[in-house]
């Protein structure tokens, strides 16, 4: 039977972990597993909670030292966990957090015991179920994998090379990222266990606090992190304690970012390709290339169409959810997600490529496309949303931009304006999350805009002579233009029905009252004070073709 070891630290005085600069021992490490593992209860699967990373770490060694199976969603929600205990009716949440409020039977970290155990590295069977990860939900609903430790070790112990790791040194890494996550799991977690490096305890965040986390421990340094917090110490304007290797994944990095990275920070930064379903399987240094090499002995082949990737520590053919150009035996080229290409009215164009437009607007801090679920409407045309962060614009300024930048029929119906954007701890979007908020501001309450009409608009001077009322068309078509303000969307919809009940005479003060009770219709009402002026519906027109 096949047998790899737990850690790769040759001695129990190897450093294997920092907590607040101060180091921890390898044999330090191994006893608090030892210590921990006697405590946990009898059930076979663990949710691993723990915030604090060498808390997580030693949770883990000692799930692996028991048999235990340590469960890896991505997010933590009611249903997820209803889901977990449906799965695993054993499940236990492990948690340092006395305020956890999972509802799952809790073992808290404790105070284990200062004694040290004897030295010896335990060996464990490469068939071992170590983990089951669960997919970020960022395209959909999060799906569960096993992980066997030994593809897991061979995964980060074949990428330690090709991120120059195993150079006799011990390196120093911090992780912005959750040991949960498949790639804070990997890249930080693991590659510290199996490539005898470290691994620091925190889990910063914020950019000073990534910044002392850095200056604490000593070099050489590697700060495993993800574009959104990239873009984030750029725009801090920091300086950085040197790093000698900044390594990036779960969302696309561009050339201009990485290079930018670069420069500011005097430091090399790769690029890791992987997902939950395979690993880390290819790296690039981004500012320099674009191709991505394999990990070695893992390969893509094409097959009715669809790239698979095999071999190596890939623990079975894997269909890849990415548009993909293989160039040779062990590289290939990245042109977004399969997932990511949209089709609108017979158009194509891809979220990638409307992300980064929207993006790109002066003004614009954050945003993000989709599609809404049963956002169709009467014209069987799926409907975009945008998300956008941008606080010194408005829908009108960030809608007249895009129409600059893209075809009118990606167009987001609606885009909405919010104060951030729904990030998960490794800056992803979840659908579900991006679909609840939306649907939050787009609930049918009624939402009241103020309709500013002149006195001395000259439509009243005609109509009529000694009486002047504003006409029905014009003050129409001024709610109109007051909805699509207030909502974001388009003015491409008809009146289905209005009814007048009273005249606006010159000085009146009027609003407009409207709600979208369902998709493809807005009900309206116009006030002046306590009176009722008109009321209706609006309603988007039927696509070309379609049945009357």
């Amino acid at each position: 039977m096949e047998t790899i070891a737990l850690l790769s630290h040759r001695t129990p005085t190897a450093v294997i972990a920092y907590r607040a600069g101060r180091a921890i021992s390898a044999g330090r490490f191994l006893s608090d597993a030892r210590h921990l593992a006697r405590s946990l209860p009898a059930g076979e699967h663990v949710l691993n909670v723990c915030a604090d990373r060498y808390h997580f770490t030693v949770g883990l060694a000692a799930c692996l030292l028991t048999g235990k199976t340590s469960l890896l969603p991505s997010t933590h929600t009611p249903e997820v966990i209803a889901q977990l205990a449906s799965f695993a009716p054993d499940v236990f949440c492990l948690t340092d957090d006395a305020r956890c409020d999972i509802g799952l039977p809790k073992v808290y970290y404790p105070e284990l015991s200062r004694d040290e155990l004897e030295w010896a590295v335990p060996a464990l069977a490469a068939t071992q179920i170590a983990a089951i990860v669960y997919t970020s939900g960022s395209t959909g609903v999060p799906l569960p994998y096993k992980k066997t430790w030994g593809r897991l070790a061979r995964c980060v112990r074949d990428g330690a090379p090709r991120l120059g790791l195993l150079d006799g040194r011990s390196h120093a890494i911090i992780g912005t990222v959750p040991a949960q996550h498949m790639y804070g799991f990997e890249s930080s977690v693991l590659l510290a266990l199996v490539s005898g490096n470290a691994f620091c305890a925190e889990r910063p965040f914020y950019p000073a606090d990534i910044a002392a986390v850095i200056a604490a421990v000593p070099p050489p340094r590697v700060l495993v992190t993800t574009p959104v917090h990239l873009r984030t110490l750029l725009a801090a304007e920091i300086d950085l304690p040197p790093v000698d290797l900044v390594v990036s994944a779960t969302a696309p990095l561009t050339e201009e970012l990485a290079r930018q990275v670069e420069a500011k920070f005097h430091t090399r930064l790769l690029e890791i390709y992987g997902s939950t379903e395979t690993g880390q399987i290819a790296l690039r240094r981004t500012a320099e290339s674009s191709p991505w090499r394999l990990w070695p002995e893992v390969r893509l082949k094409i097959s009715d169409d669809q790239v698979f990737a095999h071999g190596g520590h890939v623990e079975q053919v894997t269909a890849m959810q990415d548009v993909i150009e293989i160039t040779g035996e062990d590289e290939f080229l990245l042109h977004g997600r399969v997932a990511d290409l949209v089709n609108v009215a017979g158009k194509r164009s891809s979220f990638g490529y409307l992300n980064a437009q929207l993006n790109a607007i002066p003004g614009v801090a954050d945003g993000v496309f989709f599609l809404r679920d049963a956002a169709s409407g009467s014209t069987a045309v799926a409907r975009l949303c945008a998300l956008v962060v941008a606080p010194t614009l408005n829908v009108a300024a960030v809608t007249e931009q895009l129409r600059q930048r893209i075809d009118p029929v990606f167009l987001p119906r609606p885009l909405i304006m919010v104060e951030r954007l729904p990030r998960n701890a490794t800056g992803k979007l979840p659908q579900q999350v991006l679909q609840e908020l939306a649907n939050r501001h787009l609930q049918p309450a009624s939402v009241q805009t103020a309709l500013e009409i002149s006195s001395t608009h000259p439509s009243f001077a005609g109509h009529f002579p000694k009486f002047p009322v504003l006409p029905g068309a014009v003050l129409l078509d001024e709610a109109l233009q007051a909805i699509q303000r207030a909502r974001g969307t388009d003015l491409n919809w008809h009146i289905s029905s209005v009814k007048f009940l009273d005249a606006v005479r010159p000085g009146d003060s009027l609003s407009v009252e409207h709600a979208a009770p369902k998709e493809g219709l807005i009900r309206f009402t116009i006030r002046s004070q306590d009176r009722v002026i008109a009321s209706g519906n609006l309603s988007r027109p039927a696509a070309p073709g379609s049945a009357a």
